[in-house]
């Protein structure tokens, strides 16, 4: 039985990973600071729902004296580093949550693993590095120098700082970039969730860029499959794409929530946000090919999931 450190456990994909792992057989120890970036009562819930058995140290990944304190005694095998501050508009109004949360909390975390000889270091980026990348899909040997946010901007400096861990030091370390992740339990600043809040409230969405925008929306159980996938094959190096590989338009999107929820959906078209991508689209050959990663969940089998969920949830 391996011991894996999850951090961001309380999370969206942290919870549902630790779940995984759990259900499989390792041992899993979770760390968050259930900060108030959304009510920090969903992710208690999360955390009751999902991983009730397993036990979440509370502590600021920033504060590396702290950090160190709450997991003195613990003895890790593999560390999934999923804590972070999420939100690209968010980065733009916040800039130093971001540095503070993800650029130093990650160094913090390659710290302890170096101190205490944890070989295995998987971590979350995040497809916003590839900026307003104009070749589609996003290749992993696409070159990432041009992000459009700072949330982009520290997931990259992650991914670089991961890197000097690996040459200087030897921890296995493989950076997985998300795309657009969704499902039950999922965050309420994501727009899947705001919107169908909205849908079925009977309030108008917010539609920006006039929905010109396309997302590689990626089921919440084909990312964890993902994860895992990572962690077991505990590449020296490694960056991986984890999307589904079929961009979904705004409104093919928007009409997925309608059909779910039974409900015409009002929209208010905007322009385009400072920070946002016009597309994105994960190219994954290489996550098939080194990961046998294959996602299975189309958005209109997510959604309807996720509606369901909500509809529970919200009631």
């Amino acid at each position: 039985m391996k011991t894996v450190l999850v951090t961001g456990a309380a999370g969206f994909i942290g919870a549902w990973t630790a779940r995984a792992l759990v259900e499989r057989g390792d041992r899993v120890i979770g760390l968050d600071n259930f900060n108030s970036y959304y009510d920090p009562r969903l992710k208690r819930d999360r955390v009751k729902a999902l991983i009730p058995g397993v036990p979440i140290r509370t502590v600021d990944m920033a504060n590396g004296a702290a950090l160190r304190r709450a997991l003195r005694r613990d003895r890790v095998d593999k560390i999934c580093h999923l804590g972070a501050q999420a939100g690209v508009r968010y980065s733009i109004t916040h800039p130093l949550v971001y540095e503070k949360s993800n650029a130093l909390g990650t160094l913090n975390m390659l710290e302890w693993a170096r101190e205490r000889g944890v070989g295995t270091f998987v971590f979350a980026s995040s497809s916003s590095v590839y900026g307003d990348n104009k070749k589609v899909p996003f290749s992993v040997d696409d070159r990432v120098d041009h992000p459009v946010s700072l949330y982009a901007a520290t997931k990259r400096a992650n991914e670089l700082t991961a890197h000097v861990y690996h040459h200087l030091y030897g921890i296995h370390c493989t950076g997985l970039r998300f795309f657009t992740v969704y499902g039950p339990w999922g965050r309420p600043d994501m727009a899947y969730y705001s919107f169908t809040k909205a849908v079925l409230e009977g309030k108008p969405i917010d539609v920006f860029n006039h929905g010109r925008m396309k997302r590689d929306f990626t089921y919440i159980s084909d990312i964890v499959s993902g994860v895992l996938a990572a962690l077991d094959r505990n590449d020296s190096w490694g960056i991986y794409n984890l999307g589904n590989n079929q961009p979904v338009t705004l409104d093919r999107f928007i009409r997925a929530i309608e059909a779910a929820t039974g409900i015409k959906a009002r929209r208010r078209l905007r322009p385009h946000q400072p920070g946002d991508v016009v597309a994105t689209w994960a190219d994954i050959e290489s996550s098939t090919r080194r990961l046998d990663y294959r996602p299975t969940v189309d958005i209109e089998t997510g959604v309807r999931r996720f509606v369901d969920w909500y509809l529970d949830y919200c009631s």
